[in-house]
This record gives C-alpha cells, structure tokens and sequence, in this order.
C-alpha cells in the first residue's frame, strides 16, 4: 500500500483494538470516537489526506515504486534535505507546529537507524537485515508509530541497579525460539495506542544486558498495555479550547506483560556496548534532530502570531518593553531558521553514501530552544496579564449576559467575542493543563537539557581558538 488517506489510518487503528486506559477504564469499541482520543486522531488523519494530495510530499519507492511518505526518504544530497524539511514544514503547518509527534518524527528516526545498520553488522546479538525490512515495511504501508526509550524513574542516582523480583523497567526475561519476553515498563509513549506500531529502543546508560534490546511490534501485541495520563482535552468547543480539541497527543506508560517479540523484530538484544552506543553513533541524531528543529520554527512563528494578535487587540504596540518582548522572539524564530539551514548547508555524505545534516549545528538548535520556548509563554502571559482571566466560555455568548459581555469585553481592535477568542486561544497555549504540557514537552523534548549541554560541551571542537590564544602569548 503507498501513501495512505486518513480514513485509511483511522480504520487501521480502530481495527487494532489495542489495549488502552483511561483513567482507570479500558477503552472500548473505537478508538477514534473516545473522547480524549477524537481530536487528535481526526488531525493525525488530516496530515495523511493533506500527504496524499500533495505531489511535494511524496517520492516513489525505491522497491514498489509507488508514491510513499517523504519522510521516509533516505537523503543522498542536499536537495533531498531540503525536501524533506519542506515536508515536514507543510505538515507542521497544518497544525502550527503543537503535533509534536507527528507521523513524520518517527518515519525519520526509523529511517536514520535504517541508514546506519552497518554499525551492527557482524556484532553479537545484531539483526542489522530486521531493521531494514522494518524500515521498508513501514515505508510501504505508511504505518503510524509511537516509541518510548526510557525507563521508569523509580531512583534516579547516578548508579542504581534495579534489584527487583518483578522487574520495574522493562526487560528481557526469556529467550526461547519464538523471540524474546520483555516483562516491566518504559515511558513515556507520546500517541501511545493511536498508532500501528511502537519501536522500543535502549538509548543508552545500559548497564544489564536483559535491558540493552531494540525492537518494534504491533500496538495490539498480546500482553502490551498502554496506560494514559490524564486526558488534557479540556472539551468539543474550539471555542473554549482551541488546540487541545484537535492536538492533545496524550502520554502512556508502556507496560510489557510478558510481551513476545518475534526474533524477526528485534533489532539487537543482549549486548551492552551496542546498547549504549548505537544510538549516538548512528545517523539518528542529526536526522531526527532536522525533522524537530523543522517543526518548532513552525510552532515558533505562530507563537509570534499570537503575541502579535494580543498586541494588535489591546493596542499595546507603542510600549517599548512589549517590541522588547516581540523582537526575543523574533530573534528566535530567525536563529532557529538560520541553523537548519546551516545544518543543511554544512551536510555531508556518511560513509554509507547518506547526506547527513551537520550533527553540531541541530545540537545547537536542540540546546536553545527548551531554553526560549519556556519563555515564550512568560511573554504571553506578560502580555495578556488579567485578560488571560477574563475569558468567558462559549455558552457565556449564549446567554442572557451576551450583552454585557459585549460592552465590556470589547476591545481595540475587536468585538467582545473575537477578542476572547484570542484570549482563549493564547491561554490553552500557555495556562491550561494542555498549554503547561506543551512548555514541559519542549523543555524535555530531546533529553535532559544539561545532558544534552554536556554532549554539546564534549564534541564542540575549541582547540583551534585555544591555539590563537597560545599565539597572542607565544606558549
């Protein structure tokens, strides 16, 4: 099957009936009717029907050569780079950047472990072959994915050793002919239960084989479960909620109950030093990093809308601290633009022949966007002040007190109804239970920030200013 069409993808995952709760009850019947998984399953869908109608969003398959996802195209140049951020722009568009695990993150990562198999040829325990036929499998049927990579946070000093009967984080506690066991859990699946499959990856701090393994199955495999968060999803109202309505992707903890793997989807399994390092040394991080560094320039320029369309209804533009504010996230918006680009321009061919984005350049991008995104949402707030709160509900308009609302709530440039939209609009971005998720996720996105700092700090190379520095003083 080639690119798919959003009935295509709500069909398949209503189909699977995986197993998922929600506070505390199973879901039952469709999925896609539930009301914490309705909004994001019709704008997920969306993404497929946009993807299928557009010519720019699909290449011809390499095997089939039928028209598939070009999030799954392995790049060869820099032009192949730029499409691929063309795509992942015009999805990102249609819902302004909030679907922060959009089919095109998980396509990519899939594909950049895929372009780097050869890492695992020859190593114990490595089925380089799995990861490409996965690779192509999901390719050839536009499958959806969710991932977790993380373990649950039961004690968190630096050299904790899971000593548990009944393991906590999920771990290999058979191998027989079928595949491997995986008993525990992992966190934290972003769409988990809305998608085909779920790839589980080891991503480092490995430090008991049973827990160095990499594979991908089925969301309905028999003994997974996933167990959501509490719903976000505030109600039906675009009104009164915006963007939780359509984007709220929910987060499940990933329970394996004595989960088989078949040997054909596992990827490696039983070796530490793979575990800890394939992540890292594979093209995973650059290409991943393009897609997400891609996605939040699109979130960030409709930040700036926001603020814009604040400034513009209260008439606040001739302040200097408010085009203070405006231009940091001007700033921004045009850093981040600048180092993709960069990262494309400064691309170059991997030893397998893939052009990959310059690593360093995204890492950049990766270390300051958590820190800027959380204050985005201090500038809103700083804006809006007090018309954050003085936000009545749509039944309010309703209403016999419609008509003092319109006295009092007008504004500037609009009518009392219009600017509480705006309003609305700008708190489920940055105070409702779905805006404060957002700031968190963008906080974490890619790991620890002070990890990722130090990953930053390791491999930046300084030694050439520190040799100018030894020139001035002839050392």
């Amino acid at each position: 099957m080639p690119a798919i069409t959003g009935s295509d993808y709500i069909k398949r995952i209503d189909e699977l009936q995986t197993n998922v709760w929600v506070d505390g009850q199973p879901v039952t019947g469709k999925i896609s009717k539930h009301p914490a998984f309705k909004g994001i399953i019709k704008s997920q869908a969306a993404l497929y029907d946009l993807q299928h109608a557009a010519a720019n969003m699909t290449y011809p398959s390499p095997t089939s050569g039928l028209q598939v996802g070009m999030s799954y195209l392995q790049p060869s140049t820099i032009e192949d780079l730029v499409k691929r951020r063309a795509m992942v722009q015009q999805w990102a568009l249609s819902n302004n950047g909030m679907m922060g695990r959009s089919p095109d993150y998980m396509n990519t990562v899939v594909m950049a472990l895929a372009s780097s198999v050869d890492l695992l040829k020859g190593k114990e325990n490595c089925f380089p072959e799995n990861i490409v036929s996965f690779y192509e499998y999901a390719r050839e049927n536009d499958l959806s994915m969710t991932h977790t990579f993380i373990d649950p946070q039961v004690n968190r000093t630096q050299f904790y050793f899971e000593d548990e009967r009944e393991p906590i984080a999920a771990k290999v506690v058979e191998r027989n002919e079928a595949g491997l066991v995986i008993k525990g859990a992992r966190l934290l699946a972003t769409q988990g239960g809305i998608t085909d499959e779920i790839v589980v990856i080891a991503t480092g701090g490995v430090n008991d084989a049973a827990n160095g393994f990499a594979f991908a199955i089925p969301s309905n495999t028999a003994g997974l479960k996933f167990v959501c968060r509490e719903s976000f999803v505030g109600g039906d109202s675009t009104f009164n909620y915006p963007l939780s309505s359509h984007y709220e992707e929910m987060d499940s903890i990933v329970v394996f109950d004595n989960v088989l793997v078949p040997w054909e989807r596992v990827f490696y399994y039983d070796n530490i030093a793979v575990a800890n390092s394939f992540m890292t040394c594979s093209s995973y991080q650059p290409f991943a990093l393009h897609q997400v560094v891609s996605r939040q320039i699109v979130k960030t320029e409709f930040v700036l809308g926001v603020v814009q369309s604040i400034i513009e209804t209260i008439n606040i533009g001739e302040y200097q601290h408010v085009q203070e504010k405006v231009t940091e996230i001007i700033v921004a918006l045009e850093t981040m633009k600048a180092l993709v680009i960069k990262s494309e321009v400064e691309a170059e061919l991997d030893e397998w022949g893939w052009m990959r984005p310059d690593r360093t350049t995204l890492l950049i991008a990766i270390n300051y966007f958590p820190r800027v995104y959380p204050r985005f949402t201090e500038i809103i707030q700083q804006l809006g002040a007090s018309g954050l709160m003085s936000i009545p509900t749509e039944n309010a308009f309703q209403s016999s007190v419609r008509e003092d609302l319109d006295q009092y709530l007008q504004s500037k440039a609009n009518n009392a109804e219009d600017r509480v939209r705006i309003f609305r609009l700008a708190w489920d971005l940055t105070m409702s239970a779905f805006g404060t998720r957002e700031t968190l996720y963008e906080r974490f996105f890619f790991g620890d920030p002070v990890k990722l700092a130090g990953q930053l700090c390791h491999d930046y190379d300084r030694e050439l200013f520190v040799g100018r520095v030894m020139g001035v003083l002839g050392i």
